[in-house]
């Protein structure tokens, strides 16, 4: 019988396609497609994409950079103030020619916060007036500290938060890609129920066809009442309306499933059943473990524990701002390029600045005191939301153990359902049952076929949902991982 309603399922779509091929898909099919055409996908990937080059923009401060600034040329041809030895100012005429340049290589000392510096320099002048000079100042080598004190070490804090935000991105990549499976079930699922709809409404209507001839022979022999024959009449009429209804939603059904899926030709896509695989039972605390070790949230729960933490040294940290600023190297003028580099004398400066406020009326410590609270506030949420997450993984594993025994009792009625109904237009054809009972067997049978498919489909998106929050494939029982450098790139 199931073989039949799928060929009719089949009849009707080629009937409504016209002449469009018949492609058939499989629920995993559909869902590996999904992940690599689906417009959920792309924007899961782009999101990746952003944290991966976020990430390798954190890595690249830590590095050494090297960059050359350069001024070539800079001319000046203008007036500017000159003090004279009395004290009075006068303005004298420039007219030169410029020429700098530096190269310097710079790194970020992320256990202090400070920053190191290398750098080499050469500056020319050149008086175009009569009697123009050349002068050449040369920095062979100068090394420079910039060491904040007693401030927030920003570097440090970046170091902590960072790679634990990445691996939540990265969890939260595959938690994506597991949730467009989910939803890629469940567009699968209402083409499926569509199709079943379909052929069920086409049986029926045969049936009713049947059933209808056959009273109005039996009425004109007297053997059925008038009501009896209204009643079939009425049930053809039903049968033809709910027919042109389940045509209506297998249209749309494809149209949504195709849209997801990113498939854009004219072939018709015919759902096959899936079949539940047997002996998969989960232990909570084991899917717990699991949940906490590989899932987003748990990575989301530490960075957000960091930042709040960060944010109350940054408050502390800027009660009170001192900084050191060290060089030390060499210099060399001249009239000559040589000469700038022969003799060279030492080139030392040392700086201390800092700001310490005296009176503030209390704004930075209050600023530490918010602080202080909104960490305490995130604490509490933080919290709650760990109950949230173990309860309601607590009733995903209760969920999803329990569907298998409905699936399988779903099973059972509906074959003892179509069985009933089969049974009751046999004899409903001898005239043993009236019209009551035979539309009672229908439904009933309609009704078994719609819960199994239903049962079918929590089943599958549990299973799913269940991977999406574990990152754990329990049929093969490992890990789902993915190769981030490749995707990304």
């Amino acid at each position: 019988m199931n073989k039949a309603l799928i060929s009719i399922a089949l009849l009707a779509a080629a009937t409504v396609a016209g002449s469009a091929a018949v492609r058939p898909i499989k629920l995993e099919e559909a869902i590996i497609t999904a992940r690599t055409g689906s417009v959920e996908a792309a924007v899961a990937l782009n999101e990746l994409r952003t944290a991966y080059w976020e990430y390798r923009t954190f890595r690249a401060d830590l590095l050494p950079e090297v960059s050359l600034n350069a001024t070539a040329p800079s001319y000046r041809k203008n007036y500017t103030p000159y003090q004279l030895e009395d004290g009075s100012y006068t303005f004298v005429r420039n007219n030169m020619l410029e020429l700098r340049g530096d190269l310097s290589v710079e790194q970020n000392i992320w256990l202090t916060g400070g920053k190191l510096s290398l750098t080499t320099s050469l500056d020319y002048l050149r008086g175009l007036d009569s009697g123009g000079f050349n002068r050449f100042m040369s920095v062979p080598v100068a090394l420079t500290l910039s060491q904040p004190l007693f401030g927030t070490n920003h570097i440090k804090w970046n170091r902590r938060i960072e790679p634990v935000r990445y691996e939540e991105a990265k969890a939260s990549f595959i938690s994506a890609s597991e949730e467009v499976a989910m939803h890629a079930v469940d567009y699968f699922f209402s083409l499926l129920m569509a199709k079943e709809n379909l052929a069920t409404a086409r049986l029926n209507l045969d049936n009713a066809l049947k059933l209808h001839e056959v009273a109005r022979a039996k009425r004109a022999m007297g053997q059925i009442s008038e009501n009896d024959l209204l009643q079939l009449e009425l049930n053809l009429l039903t049968a033809r309306s709910s027919h042109t209804d389940m045509e209506s939603n297998y249209r749309s059904a494809m149209f949504q499933l195709k849209s997801f899926l990113g498939i854009d030709n004219a072939d018709e896509l015919d759902p096959q059943l899936p079949e539940a695989f047997e002996g998969i039972s989960v232990a909570y605390d084991a899917v717990l473990d699991k949940a906490l070790a590989r899932n987003a949230f748990s990575r989301n729960i530490r960075r957000r524990q960091l930042e709040a933490d960060y944010a109350v040294a940054q408050a502390r940290g800027a009660m009170r701002e001192i900084t050191l600023y060290a060089q030390i190297g060499y210099t060399g003028t001249a009239d000559r390029f040589g000469g700038a580099y022969n003799p060279l004398k030492d080139n030392q400066v040392v700086e201390m600045g800092f700001k310490i406020p005296l009176l503030d009326w209390g704004k930075r410590r209050g600023r530490v005191k918010v602080a202080e609270s909104n960490r305490r506030v995130v604490a509490s949420r933080l919290k709650q939301e760990e109950q949230n997450f173990r309860q309601d993984l607590f009733m995903l594993v209760e969920r999803f153990n329990n569907q298998g025994r409905q699936l399988a009792i779903a099973g059972e009625s509906d074959t003892i359902a179509l069985r009933r109904y089969n049974t009751n237009v046999e004899t409903f054809m001898i005239g043993k049952i009236s019209t009551l009972e035979l539309n009672d067997a229908q439904s009933r049978k309609d009704e078994a076929r719609r819960a199994y498919i239903n049962q079918l489909f929590y089943y599958w998106y549990y299973y799913y949902q269940l991977r999406s929050v574990t990152l754990w494939d329990f049929r093969a029982d490992c890990g789902i991982d993915a190769e981030i450098e490749k995707i990304v790139r």
